[in-house]
């Protein structure tokens, strides 16, 4: 089976364009539909379903799909593992990332590392949704919420301490409260998902399922919405470290710290463990965040 025909077919996965995947790996159109076509004939079945503007994968290609970039992803490292192909990485390297946290803490460090690293394009996409990687053709998720895919590999690149904040308007207005239980007379902003607050304290973990009138499924519209004065919310200290620091918000609560193990974390296919360019790019990061993280005051 020609590797060159896996690669296409993998790319055109995750672009639904047989043009564009082929312009990634220097094809022409004609050449790309060509391989393409050899490859359904070497396997027997049709892998696409073609249209005049894209082309989306048959049932056949959806199953075939994780085994060619299990096959990709070997050859990769075996050629890594003896000093062959690639020793400087190239190629296009597609992420997925937390929206909030994409923007705020890896696009700033992008073009240094698009500058260490001339010969490869980064594909990034920032969206909050949980993306399968193998679906979607990407070779490295970011997530800061709970691995549950036992077949992915997970590096901890930072931490991801929560606590709970409040805007200095929001507390003159409506007190400040002393202990977790004071919180159900409070507003309180939430993250969808986050409702229910689970705090140490001296007498065991206590669990607080807050209410208020705002909620959203973004970071930093709860963040935004507890500086306006909406209400108390948990706050990623990555997201609201330039707040703490200018007194728009302020930590409460601090002797009771929330019940959490989150961590940012870079999550991958095993069998891309060898990789050369995921390999640099979770390098590089994991350095970037090192410890004691710069958003960190803890």
């Amino acid at each position: 089976m020609n590797i060159e025909h896996l690669k296409l077919f993998v790319r055109l996965a995750a672009t639904n364009n047989i043009s564009s995947a082929g312009q990634e790996l220097g094809l022409s159109p004609a050449v790309s539909s060509s391989h393409i076509n050899k490859l359904e004939e070497r396997l027997g079945v049709r892998l696409l379903h073609r249209t005049t503007r894209k082309v989306s994968l048959t049932e056949e290609g959806e199953a075939f799909l994780p085994h060619a970039v299990e096959v990709l992803s070997s050859v990769e490292a075996a050629r890594a593992s003896v000093g062959a192909g690639e020793v400087f990485p190239r190629g296009v390297l597609r992420v997925t990332a937390p929206a909030s946290f994409g923007g705020m803490h890896m696009m700033p460090a992008v073009k240094d590392f698009l500058t260490r690293y001339p010969d490869l394009t980064i594909d990034f996409r920032f969206s909050d949704a949980i993306v399968d990687l193998v679906e979607g053709g990407f070779d490295i998720a970011i997530r800061n919420s709970d691995l549950k895919d036992s077949t992915l590999i997970a590096r901890k690149l930072a931490p991801d301490n929560r606590i709970i904040c409040a805007s200095p308007e929001y507390l003159e207005k409506f007190g400040e409260p002393k202990t977790p239980e004071e919180l159900e007379n409070h507003n309180c902003i939430n993250l969808m998902g986050l409702e229910n607050w689970v705090f140490e304290t001296p007498k065991g973990q206590v669990t607080i399922k807050t209410k208020g009138r705002f909620r959203s499924d973004n970071g930093e519209a709860v963040r935004d919405a507890c500086v306006d004065g909406l209400g108390i919310t948990i706050n990623s200290q990555w997201i609201a470290y330039k707040h703490l620091e200018s007194g728009e918000l302020v930590e409460i609560l601090k002797d009771f710290p929330l019940v959490s193990d989150t961590a940012i974390w870079a999550v991958y296919p095993s069998s891309q463990l060898l990789a050369p360019k995921v390999r640099v790019f979770i390098d590089y990061f994991s350095e970037l965040y090192s410890s004691p993280v710069y958003w960190d005051k803890a």
